[in-house]
Parts: C-alpha cells; structure tokens; sequence
C-alpha cells in the first residue's frame, strides 16, 4: 500500500514539474534570424501550449502565420510555419533558467539558427 501512494506521489509530482515546464514556454519570443541569403529578419514567436501541444503565431515584417504541427517534449520544442506554400521547420531547446529557446530552421535542406528571448 505505501508503496503505490509513494509511485502514485512521483507519478503526480513528475506530472506537475512537466506542467511547469510547458507553462513557461508560453508567451512571446523575440529574435533575429540570420538567413541564408545573409539578411537579417527580426521574429517573434507567440507560444501557447497545451499539455505537448503546441500552437501560437509567427510575425515577421512580412506578416503573421500560424504555427503548424507544434509539439513539446520536455525542454524540446518542433514545429513548421508555412510561408507561400513552402513549409520551414523549426527545432529548438526552450533554457528555462536562460528563458530562452536556441532555435533551428530548416530553409529547404540549408540550416539556420536563432536565439530567441522572452519579449518584455
């Protein structure tokens, strides 16, 4: 019996740090991209997630697009951004003592990385 309190008591506390964790990665980002073709293109980044879902907008000074196939995994973070019919992956690490996320995209098989910083 003590036994299965004490799984029953990790199990939840495991639940509430990961709950934590996904909590702190909503909101704004900001960041510049440094692009391939050697512009610079200032982003942010509106995050929400819902338990390892996760959605939200991306603007740039050409507009906003919405954030597609979004998932969090821990500190890991994956999603895509459709921009005139191209997709653009994104992969990154959400630094929680940082509040920071170190960003990669995927322009067309040419990578590129970002830091992004929570927007005041």
């Amino acid at each position: 019996m003590k036994r299965k309190i004490l799984t029953i008591a990790l199990l939840a506390g495991c639940f509430f740090v990961c709950l934590v964790i996904f909590a702190d990665l909503n909101g704004k980002f900001s960041g510049v991209l440094n692009a391939p073709d050697g512009n610079q293109y200032p982003l942010t980044y509106n995050f929400k997630v819902d338990g390892n879902k996760l959605t939200g907008t991306l603007e740039t000074p050409q507009g906003v697009v919405s954030i597609d196939s979004g998932k969090v995994s821990g500190n890991n973070v994956a999603f895509s951004v459709t921009v005139e019919g191209a997709a653009y992956a994104h992969k990154g690490i959400y630094y929680d003592k940082a509040d920071s996320i170190g960003m990669d995209v995927d322009f067309a098989g040419t990578k590129t990385h970002a830091t992004l910083k929570r927007a005041q």
